[in-house]
């Protein structure tokens, strides 16, 4: 494999992306947008991270279901960027059906959306007419809610207390948490209200809720994955000058003697002006070199947490929504993959379970068991369909674990080693691990890459600030 003139008496500004996931390919992006030579180097045979497609028989699955807010702006400028925009629309208004199984037929249905008001008006009206809470619940939650609004996002202590207990605290039945706070708590955060900091719940509900009506629509891609992050990323890249690797790993980091950077991959040596690292917390400690950070032994210190998938392909079609969710079930999040996925006949659904550390090893078969009898409770047209197929994907270190104290924990982007930048979902965005985190550590890792190689950072979009560069 030739990697071309990376000699170091080449042309300067040369920079090597580490991490071909969301927070890579956008570091590689925005430096490439700016004028920099770029090299991005990737493990994977494909680009996308964790947010990712492959083919089984006939259909192209996606690992995950992943969604988007509007209040995401970095992923929306990241599509706009690849072109992508019109794969992955938006829900014109918020609008989530909520079933609960645990009711009688016909009595089961509830749904959390907004109307064209003011906030918090655009959801008085939904909350007011809510029947999986009682009266006293709904009217405990607007007064949760107005207290969770007059947090102050930049105060620290917020990540050392638990989201379960402040809302305990202020009043939130248990049902209450099921039924509203841990239905789009979970779904985001990637785990329930009591294992969740305060800090970073208060910043998605204060952001998805409560900072602009239209904040929380929903958008999710209508294409496979792979078609958004793989092939509609890699052209961008393509077409920014920034060279591809995949099937590549990076064995080791270092400086050399001219100051500049050595990134070293099986039978080549690198040379380069800067380094970002878009790469999990884990790979990175190993990646680092000496007194990069005060306290490397940090970054194992950030817990994971799993998301599980489980996939079902029936007959005939069982769910007349693209996606609902349940209550007084194991059931999440169900979305209906069928076209995206290319099926021509039945319909094929992905249940996405966030949180499932106590699910994410068990067998295939003891999963078969549990969910299809859900699925059937929650739709009575599952009941009597042929399953065509039933398959799971597993994601182990899907998201860094969002628990009290993770914050001080999460680096910034820049490092003490010169011209060396951290990325990836799992750094100081001020965001859970989501793909608008990723896509806002890549610009951040960029941003400060440009500072440190003299050029211009008017290409940085609109969102990008300065506190995503603040030292580790």
């Amino acid at each position: 494999m030739t990697h071309g003139d990376d000699a170091p008496n080449g042309p300067r500004g040369h920079t090597v992306v580490v991490g071909g996931g969301l927070a890579g390919v956008t570091a590689a992006l925005t430096l490439a947008d700016a004028g920099v030579r770029v090299t991005l180097v990737e493990g994977r045979p494909r680009l996308g991270g964790l947010a990712f497609s492959f083919r089984r028989g006939g259909l192209t699955v996606d690992n995950g279901q992943h969604v988007y807010l509007r209040c995401c702006t970095a992923y929306r400028w990241f599509l706009d960027r690849i072109e992508g925009s019109a794969l992955a629309p938006m829900q014109e208004r918020l609008d989530v059906p909520v079933v609960d199984v645990t009711r009688p037929e016909g009595r089961r249905l509830g749904r959390i959306r907004r109307d064209p008001l003011p906030v918090p008006l655009h959801l008085a009206r939904s909350l007011a007419t809510y029947p999986h809470l009682s009266l006293a619940d709904r009217a405990g939650a607007v007064r949760a809610a107005l207290a969770l609004g007059g947090l102050d996002l930049a105060d620290p202590t917020l990540d050392t207390q638990d989201f379960g207990s402040w809302l305990a605290a202020h009043g939130q039945s248990p049902r209450a948490v099921e039924a509203l706070w841990d239905l789009v708590g979970v779904a985001t955060l990637n785990a329930v209200a009591g294992d969740c900091s305060l800090g970073l719940a208060a910043m998605v509900f204060k952001t998805g809720l409560l900072s602009d009506p239209g904040a929380a629509d929903i958008g999710w891609a209508r294409v496979p994955l792979g078609e958004l992050h793989d092939r509609l990323a890699r052209k961008a890249l393509d077409s920014a000058g920034v060279r591809t690797e995949v099937r590549t790993r990076v064995t080791s980091v270092s400086t050399n003697e001219n100051g500049r950077w050595s990134v070293q991959v099986p039978g080549e040596t690198l040379e380069a002006d800067a380094v970002v690292l878009a790469v999990p917390q884990r790979e990175t400690h190993a990646l680092l070199p000496d007194g990069a950070l005060d306290d490397p032994g940090r970054l194992l210190e950030i817990g994971t947490a799993p998301i599980l998938n489980v996939h079902v392909v029936y007959d005939r079609k069982v769910l007349n929504t693209p996606f609902l969710t349940a209550l007084g079930s194991p059931l999440q999040w169900v979305f209906d993959r069928t076209d995206a996925a290319g099926l021509t006949e039945g319909q094929y659904l992905a249940v996405s379970q966030s949180a499932a550390q106590d699910e994410i090893d068990a067998p295939v078969a003891v999963l078969r068991e549990r969910y299809l009898p859900e699925l059937e409770r929650l739709l009575p047209r599952a009941r009597g369909a042929g399953v065509e197929d039933f398959f799971v994907t597993r994601e182990r270190t899907a998201t860094f674990a969002p628990a009290p104290g993770v914050g001080r924990l999460r680096p910034g982007a820049r490092t003490k080693a010169p011209g060396l930048y951290l990325a990836g979902a799992w750094t100081a965005t001020g965001w859970p691990a989501t793909m608008e985190s990723a896509v806002r550590s890549g610009v951040g890792a960029a941003g400060a890459a440009l500072g440190a190689l003299g050029r211009s950072r008017d290409v940085l979009p609109d969102f990008f600030e300065d506190t995503f560069e603040e030292a580790a």
